[in-house]
């Protein structure tokens, strides 16, 4: 199978192939990768690299006694490991590298969100390749993406790649796992992924890896719903990146939405991570399908503790499934007494006069269809 043509790509390699033996960083599965990176480059096509493997590399430098290994020691891991996998990175190139360590709360910030999106872009620009990983030395748990195959999706989508290329240690998505089942076959194609495509995933067998297939299958949902072709790729392999750069297909490709979001549309959806939930009566929710803004009026229930700016999730009474998520303009507590009213008729109570909307249209993501 051929591979759809790209210019810009993310390339995510795991903790399994930067430290494969859990005694500090390797070169055992890099120089294939790196050979494939330089090619792309010669090619004028762009690389972003998302690397894992800082809190692995990091492992040989602290002492630890207990498993599994507490978030400090793994934090400190992590510190002491950064530079290790950076080093061991750069040391393949005659160009220059960039750090560029994140957290969930710098995507799901809008305004740290662009800045993040323009740091790249300098860096591609300049002909620097980004190394992205997760600030794990310092992310607290409501601050951590957690794995980075779905860090690497919101990467895609922060730099508007082409392509996202998973390195995993398998060939890519098989009907059955087939480290239990030798029948089990490769999929070399998926046009749509839903419960079906998730129930082929299992859990990683990695004691060092934080991500499984389950994981990369996410990563590749957020990806191709933003128009990104995704690839399930076996990383151990060399002739991996040899068929990659012959335009063919080693892997499993999960084939990109013809119709993607909006980038704002995708932040909100994949990335921002939702504080409380507002139960909106059912016109409420008709009008929010048509595009409207909601208001007040149809809001019957606040749950949760949330500020101005977050994230909510929007549904109707009993039933499992949101209709809508978006940005509150109001917190929890004053919708608690705004509900159900119109706003307009509380100007005095406010000092001012307050927006109707409670949820912009411009701040809101349709989940599912009533």
């Amino acid at each position: 199978m051929n591979m759809p043509s790209w210019q810009r790509a993310v390339l995510k390699v795991g903790s399994a192939l930067i430290a494969p033996d859990n005694a500090g960083t390797s070169s055992k599965y890099l120089l294939a990768i790196a050979r494939f990176i330089i090619e792309c480059r010669e090619r004028g096509q762009e690389i972003v690299l998302v690397s894992s493997g800082s809190a692995a590399a990091g492992r040989k430098h602290i002492r630890f006694e207990s498993d599994p290994v507490p978030a400090t020691i793994k934090k400190a891991m992590a510190a002491v490991g950064q530079s290790d996998m950076m080093a061991n990175w750069t040391r393949f190139f005659d160009f220059p590298c960039a750090q560029v360590l994140m957290t969930h709360g710098d995507l799901r910030d809008r305004a740290r969100y662009v800045s993040v999106r323009n740091t790249i872009k300098t860096l591609l620009d300049n002909g620097v390749l980004p190394i992205v990983n997760e600030n794990d030395a310092l992310a607290t748990d409501d601050m951590k993406v957690g794995d980075n195959d779905n860090l690497a999706a919101m990467v895609a989508t922060v730099v508007d790649a082409d392509a996202l290329f998973i390195c995993s240690d398998i060939d890519g998505l098989f009907n059955a796992d087939p480290r239990v089942n030798p029948d089990a076959k490769k999929i070399p194609l998926v046009s749509q992924i839903d419960e079906s495509i998730f129930a082929l995933a299992g859990d990683t067998t990695n004691a060092i890896a934080t991500g499984g297939m389950r994981t990369k299958i996410e990563a590749a949902e957020k990806a191709t719903s933003h128009g990104i072709d995704t690839y399930i790729v076996n990383g151990r392999k060399g002739n991996t990146f040899e068929q990659l750069l012959r335009g063919e297909n080693p892997g499993t490709l999960f084939q990109c939405q013809q119709d993607p979001m909006s980038n704002k549309k995708h932040w909100l959806r994949h990335t921002l991570v939702a504080q409380g939930e507002l139960v909106v009566d059912a016109e409420a929710a008709q009008q929010l399908l048509q595009g409207e803004a909601l208001e007040a009026m149809g809001i019957i229930d606040v749950h949760g503790s949330f500020n101005r700016g977050d994230a909510v999730m929007i549904r109707q009474p009993n039933q499992a499934a949101a209709v809508a998520k978006g940005i509150s303009r109001y917190s929890s507590h004053e919708l608690l007494y705004l509900k159900e009213q119109k706003l307009c008729e509380l100007a005095a109570s406010f000092g001012h006069e307050p927006s109707n909307d409670v949820v912009d249209s411009n701040d809101l993501t349709i989940l599912e269809d009533l």
